[in-house]
Parts: C-alpha cells; sequence; structure tokens
C-alpha cells in the first residue's frame, strides 16, 4: 500500500464481534461503495464499504464528526486505523 493513493478517514472505537461491526469516529467523509483498508498492529485487510449505519438507520455517506457502525469481513481492534484507498 503506498501513500500517495490512501487517505485516512477515522479510527476505530469500539468492535461489535458476535455480528462482527466496528464503529468508526470519522476524520473525513466515507460513501458506501468506497474501498477501504483497515490498518493496525495485528490487523490488515481491504474491503468495499457496503453499507454503513448512524444511530441504526442505513447511510450513503458520513461526514467528518460522526460515529458510524459498518459490517467489517474481519476482526478489528480499538485504535485500528481506517484507510480509504483514492
Amino acid at each position: 500500500m503506498s501513500e500517495e493513493n490512501v487517505v485516512e478517514v477515522g479510527r476505530i472505537t469500539h468492535f461489535f464481534s458476535k455480528i462482527s461491526v466496528a464503529v468508526i469516529e470519522l476524520k473525513a467523509p466515507l460513501a458506501v461503495g468506497d474501498k477501504i483498508a483497515i490498518k493496525g498492529p495485528t490487523t490488515d485487510f481491504e474491503q468495499i464499504v457496503d453499507s454503513m449505519q448512524i444511530e441504526h438507520k442505513n447511510v450513503q455517506r458520513a461526514e467528518p464528526g460522526q460515529s458510524i457502525g459498518l459490517k467489517v469481513a474481519q476482526r478489528v481492534r480499538e485504535k485500528d486505523i481506517v484507510y480509504k484507498k483514492i
């Protein structure tokens, strides 16, 4: 992953392992269809944003400062960093 084609969009603040949903505090906009990479000391994978929720309501786009719930493909940990591929 080279630095020029990714931008940090947020950090994981919580992970619900039973339903495989991560809570992400956003620093940059994120939309359904975006390709993201989640990286941390023991985490490293990429996925497409299929759906995300704010307060249990599906949204197509979220803005900086919002916290979203995102279904993730693998286990993530608090403080893992979420990058968007551009």
